[in-house]
């Protein structure tokens, strides 16, 4: 394989959000031999899920479905950066995991979580829905407010949580190089 391309969605949609100061700080983790693909579920506007037919039947009705679909078919892998609500991931992102399904099947996939326990319920309910779709789910990572992440985005990690995001691209590329 050459350089995987590797999907990294910023999955909050609030107006006042800090998850692309998350994903900054992610990106600028990443090896140089991988090509990264930003997503950010705000710009991607997906209304709630509105395919009159099931995904895993893979017939797309509306435009916006198309280019979500092409876009995850070009990748060898994603991460998703995602805050932790009321100890559930966002309803952005599980509207544009459900748009989808064949897409996702075999697709390595890491959590990046953020919030006050680092995501961690989140993330845990994540996964389900992931190995259920079955993605290849690997470790990620996570921030906590008033330890690594301030309210306000900043990111203060410690050699750990750089440490876990090295691990989980060498994880991604590994695993994309065997799917």
């Amino acid at each position: 394989m050459s350089r995987p391309r590797i999907g990294i969605v910023t999955a909050s949609t609030r107006p006042n959000r800090i998850g692309h100061h998350v994903t900054a700080w992610v990106t600028g983790l990443a090896p140089e031999d991988v090509e990264l693909v930003p997503v950010d579920l705000r710009e991607l506007a997906l209304p709630l899920l509105d395919e009159p037919e099931m995904p895993s039947e893979g017939h797309y009705a509306h435009e916006h479905t198309r280019r979500w679909a092409a876009l995850v078919e070009s990748l060898d892998a994603v991460v998703l950066v995602m805050p932790e609500y009321n100890r559930g991931y966002n309803a952005a992102l599980k509207n544009a995991i459900d748009y989808l399904y064949a897409e996702w099947e075999g697709m390595p996939v890491a959590c990046v979580g953020y919030g006050w326990s680092g995501a961690s319920y989140a993330r845990s309910a994540l996964r389900q829905t992931l190995e259920r779709i079955r993605m290849v789910v690997v470790e990620g990572a996570a921030l906590r407010f008033e330890h690594t992440l301030d309210l306000d985005g900043t990111v203060h990690a410690d050699e750990a949580a750089d440490a876990d995001v090295r691990a989980m691209f060498a994880a991604l590329t590994a695993a994309a190089a065997t799917r």
